[in-house]
């Protein structure tokens, strides 16, 4: 035999189930009228604009005029993934390129400026300090590296007076993409040390308490301590820096003006950029971008997947 329960309510009268269920409705109308303006912004910003390119990217268009849009199938993508295109080489092969090189300089540099600076004093002003480029524009950051990279810069004199010649970092197509990849890897230390520093203080101080009456060494308590309890911190800093620089593109245009010297620092963020605004071929910028998207996904999924197996490995 089975008995209705009621609950009595802040009047102190007893609430009757259907009244309950009508007090839910009312709160989550509620809720969802305060919520309304983020669901609108995410809507018409967000899930419309991806839908129009999925659109977009199965059709030829030149922008503008919608009547003129054209149903075109995979042909698209059939000229973006050619390999007699450009798009997969060098393009897409500069983009990956790009992507891990600064990810890797940054992870690194990263992890080695939070941990100084956690066991620095006046650690506020080097966190700082460190954060400034993520406040700069990108066009100050890149003219004034730019500058730097001239051959009668910073960086030149500094190689000639060690008896090294010239170098032409954004002239020379063998070395102008690792020069803008180590500036854009420079550019978002700033932000991934404030999120290492936040892991870094999270981490009880009694484990390092326990590796020094052990005896164990610097290298060891970072090794086998500070590394492990930083994974998850370590894990957000490759994915955004990851997503980061597949895709960048606003560097390039300042340093390099037009992804060259010979398509040598152009990436799929940029050529996107000319095939829309520059060439009208929205459908091409936009099957481009679908397969960006692709990738970026990809390897998202793949850090989690790796995260996750060693995760359950360690544990």
């Amino acid at each position: 035999m089975t008995t209705a329960v009621s609950r009595v309510g802040d009047d102190g009268m007893v609430a009757s189930p259907a009244r309950r269920v009508g007090k839910l409705h009312r709160e989550g109308l509620a809720a969802y009228l305060f919520l309304s303006p983020a669901l609108l912004f995410f809507c018409v910003f967000l899930i419309l604009p991806f839908i129009f390119a999925i659109v977009l990217a199965f059709s030829d268009w030149g922008g503008f005029d919608l009547s003129t849009l054209k149903w075109a199938g995979f042909s698209n993508f059939g000229d973006v993934l050619s390999f007699d295109g450009t798009f997969v080489k060098p393009i897409l092969v500069n983009t990956l390129l790009f992507a891990f090189g600064s990810v890797f300089l940054a992870t690194f540099g990263s992890v080695l400026v939070a941990y100084c600076i956690d066991r620095l004093s006046f650690q506020g002003f080097w966190r700082v300090l460190y954060f400034l480029p993520v406040v700069a524009t990108v066009v100050a950051i890149g003219n004034v590296w730019k500058m730097m990279y001239q051959p009668a810069g910073l960086i030149n004199a500094v190689l000639n007076k060690l008896g090294v010649n010239s170098v032409g970092f954004l002239s020379d197509s063998s070395y102008a993409l690792p020069a803008v990849t180590v500036v854009h890897a420079w550019a978002s230390i700033g932000g991934a040390v404030l999120i290492l520093t936040a892991g870094l203080k999270a981490i009880p101080e009694m484990y390092y308490e326990a590796a020094e009456v052990d005896g164990a060494n610097s290298w060891h308590t970072f090794w086998s301590i500070t590394l492990p309890l930083l994974r998850p911190a370590v894990l957000f800093v490759l994915i955004t820096q990851f997503i980061g620089g597949l895709q960048s593109f606003a560097l390039i245009i300042v340093m390099t003006g037009d992804g060259g010297p010979v398509n040598a620092t152009n990436v799929a963020a940029f050529e996107m950029y000319q095939r829309a605004f520059k060439f009208g071929a929205w459908g091409t910028a936009s099957a481009m971008a679908m397969v960006l998207f692709v990738i970026i996904l990809a390897i998202t999924l793949l850090q989690l997947w790796i995260a996750r197996r060693r995760g359950e490995e360690t544990s």
